[in-house]
């Protein structure tokens, strides 16, 4: 809300990171009071259900935030659409109970041990192979998607020729079906294939990723906006594979006392390398290409983002051949 009264650019900034400090103190709870409501075995379902609610407010704040943008001016649509966040604190101290911290996990000896503090699991956290490659191999994964996000309606605008009105619809539509879908899907395809083999943490992601990108190749190269948000559409679903393999697999290799600090510092590796990054280097390849593609400058800057997905194969490929080696070893995982 602050950032639709920002008088300076300074402000505005300002305003736009406290809403990243907000949602910060959100997602990691949710995680771990989401392991705690569900078994072993469910937890990948139900943390796909949990991650539709970004692609459901992307979508919902796209599709009116273009449309209050278009018909009023866009600091309308900061305030509108930020006060909703001030019925929804109100609604999860109503709402959410307080789970038995570690209820549903089977018992061991670490169940009953005291409460890791920061350094320990931060020092637990950074040993562990497979969640620092859980983590990188996600933030690699976040360098395309956010990237591509943050410059999609740009780039469709710009240089396929839609309309804010129409990307009000069409996008929006885009994202829900895209990323929800994805979300939906995923938790389902982690769950089912876990239960085989641990690899599946990384072999889904690594074979969601793969099939991605050619789609995302021909979304970059269509020639209509139309066309585009087609092949668009495939390229979200299946690029959001990842989140719900990561979040799973750390919120089911930790301990219960560990899982908000453990999810703190998957997101935290993620978003640096992600959203601290990708869009950043997406600007920066747009103005490195204005003087020598001035009309297709951000296209030539999309088209070399798509290097990172390889990355991405790599390293998910990477954590499938390291959760292998743990599950052959005793004591391998941290329960």
């Amino acid at each position: 809300m602050c950032c639709g009264g920002a008088a300076t650019y300074l402000q505005f900034a300002v305003g736009y990171m406290t809403v990243g400090f907000g949602e910060a103190g959100g997602v990691p709870p949710s995680y771990s009071i989401i392991s705690d409501y569900f078994p072993p075995g469910r937890r990948g379902r139900a943390l796909g259900l949990y991650n539709i609610g970004p692609p459901i407010g992307a979508a919902l704040g796209i599709a009116f935030g273009a449309t209050i943008a278009a018909a009023f001016s866009w600091r309308y649509a900061f305030v509108l659409l930020g006060s909703v966040g001030l019925f929804a604190s109100i609604g999860v101290l109503i709402l959410v109970p307080e789970p038995r911290r570690g209820g549903l996990d089977p018992v061991s000896e670490d169940a009953t041990a005291s409460q890791t503090g920061f350094r320990k699991t931060l020092a637990m956290f950074i040993a562990r192979p497979s969640l620092m490659l859980a983590a990188l191999a996600s933030g690699a994964t976040q360098f395309v998607t956010y990237g591509l996000t943050n410059f999609a309606t740009l780039f469709l605008m710009r240089e396929k020729g839609m309309t804010l009105r129409q990307v009000a619809v069409y996008y929006a539509l885009v994202v829900l079906i895209g990323m929800g879908g994805s979300m939906l899907a995923a938790g389902r395809a982690i769950d089912y294939f876990t239960r085989r083999s641990k690899q599946a943490y990384g072999l889904v992601p690594a074979a969601s990723l793969s099939l991605a990108l050619p789609f995302y190749l021909a979304f970059v190269w269509a020639p209509s906006w139309r066309l585009a948000l087609v092949f668009l559409t495939a390229t979200m679903f299946l690029n959001y594979f990842y989140l719900t393999s990561a979040v799973t697999l750390v919120q089911e290799e930790v301990r219960p006392d560990q899982r908000v600090m453990s999810g703190a510092l998957l997101l935290l590796i993620m978003n640096l390398i992600g959203l601290g990054l990708g869009p950043t280097f997406v600007g920066a390849a747009s103005d490195f290409f204005q003087r020598s593609h001035p009309h297709q400058s951000l296209q030539m800057a999309l088209y070399l983002l798509a290097s990172s997905y390889i990355v991405a194969v790599l390293l998910f490929l990477a954590l499938a051949r390291v959760l292998k080696k743990e599950s052959q070893t005793v004591g391998g995982a941290i329960r």
